[in-house]
């Protein structure tokens, strides 16, 4: 695809020194977009005045107000392009060409949404490193719901930390819900896939974005798979499944460490996998909990305000 229109939406909130590395990676690359519309959660740093000093257009809300799937949709009613990219504050585009080669996937016109290949932070630790290195492969796809790779679930995989989308497709599906608790990038991916559109993975365009949870976060954040999942189970009927991969990634990550000589990190491996294990086994039967219970198990706790 040549250089395309497209309009950058940035959520933040006190973005701190990987805001300002988001912001020097997009003033580099070769396509610019048309604009950059940053929908900020009414930060206490400098996060504003850094996107004004580099000409972001910013809409100040409450930080009450935020939500994964509904502050996206409202940054819709500003995009005037046929293509919106998404960033988060703390993924730093690795390569000059990374958002055109991201949307150069949009040249099949059956493509409705895409996302480039994450890599770790330069601190990222160990576990962080395997992480993206698992769930970010070297080889790009294009996939269909009845596309043999990848399998199941992962066929909706897709995330809004670095990901571009056809805006007339994904108006036409009523864009990102509201209060979902997380996973607004996959439930838009299946809604694509189940209307006979597909979904692109670019492992040529690149960003690092990654986090060094601890295994409390791995525990607060698979709980909120696990409530995506037993909130949004259509997915898993019209998707199917890959059964077993939480015990490959496990298994898996012990073999990194091992072959990186990290050996000082197993036995963390193992608490992180053990976190996750139960996290989410107790996010699928949240309903079993009150909400102030919920809450405390939560990553995203202003999900279970009233």
């Amino acid at each position: 695809m040549r250089d395309s229109d497209y309009t950058l939406v940035i959520p933040t909130y006190n973005g701190g020194d990987l805001w300002r590395q988001c912001i020097a990676g997009i003033s580099k690359q070769s396509n610019l977009p048309t604009s950059v519309i940053v929908v900020d959660s009414s930060s206490s740093d400098d996060t504003c005045l850094a996107a004004e000093q580099a000409g972001f257009h910013v809409i100040s809300i409450l930080q009450s107000e935020f939500d994964h799937g509904g502050t996206r949709t409202f940054a819709l009613q500003f995009v005037r392009t046929d293509y919106v990219v998404f960033l988060t504050q703390d993924a730093i585009l690795e390569n000059e060409n990374a958002i055109e080669v991201l949307l150069s996937v949009f040249d099949d016109p059956q493509v409705g949404a895409a996302y480039g290949r994450q890599l770790p932070h330069y601190d990222a630790n160990p576990l962080a490193a395997f992480a993206r290195q698992n769930s970010y492969k070297n080889t790009s796809y294009v996939t269909g719901l009845h596309s043999d790779t990848p399998q199941g679930f992962r066929k909706a995989f897709l995330s809004n930390s670095f990901s571009a989308y056809d805006v007339s497709m994904l108006k036409a599906l009523g864009a990102f819900p509201n209060k979902l608790i997380l996973g607004e990038d996959s439930y838009v991916a299946a809604k694509l896939l189940v209307s006979g559109k597909r979904v692109a993975y670019s492992a040529d365009a690149l960003a690092r974005h990654s986090h060094n949870y601890r295994a409390v976060d791995e525990f607060k954040r698979y709980f909120d798979i696990g409530v995506f999942h037993s909130t949004q189970y259509w997915m898993i009927d019209e998707l199917g499944q890959v059964e077993g991969e939480g015990v490959k990634f496990a298994l898996g990550q012990l073999q990194y460490l091992v072959k990186k000589r990290h050996f000082g990190w197993l036995l963390t491996s193992f608490f992180a996998s053990f976190a996750k294990y139960i996290g989410y086994k107790l996010g699928r039967a949240h309903t079993r909990f009150n909400r102030a219970q919920c809450q405390r198990l939560s990553m995203h706790k202003s999900y279970w305000n009233e």
